[in-house]
């Protein structure tokens, strides 16, 4: 992942996370269960976290860590993942969705886990 492209898909995910969390905020309240509700805005806090950390992917690849762009791929799919099937399970109530967030959550670890990496090796 470039230093280009991952402030891209961090502001990109930055606004979708926004946008998310206000829908869910006015949107959803009314028309999903509060459990359902606390799903959706779990996904969007999350999705916000790791658009943020994307910013943080850039600052890397731009300062010749190489490997953090890695980790940029790692969160992004995360990021699809785990918000992704929190948003689709809040929104259409099937629950089975549910089992797809912790392999999420799994890439989202190894994202972060790249990142650490990249930054003891600096490269």
């Amino acid at each position: 992942m470039s230093e280009r492209l991952a402030l891209v898909l961090a502001a990109v995910n930055g606004f979708i996370a926004v946008a998310a969390g206000a829908f869910g905020a006015h949107g959803l309240r009314s028309r999903v269960t509060p459990e359902l509700l606390a799903a959706f805005e779990t996904g969007a806090r999350y999705h916000m976290f790791h658009a943020l950390a994307l910013f943080g992917v850039a600052w890397m690849v731009g300062r010749g860590m190489e490997r953090a762009g890695l980790g940029g791929w790692l969160l992004l799919g995360g990021m699809l993942l785990f918000s992704g099937s929190l948003y689709l399970m809040a929104l259409s109530g099937v629950r089975a969705l549910g089992a797809v967030t912790p392999i999420g959550g799994v890439l989202l670890l190894s994202g972060w886990g790249i990142l650490v990496w990249a930054a003891l090796s600096k490269s």
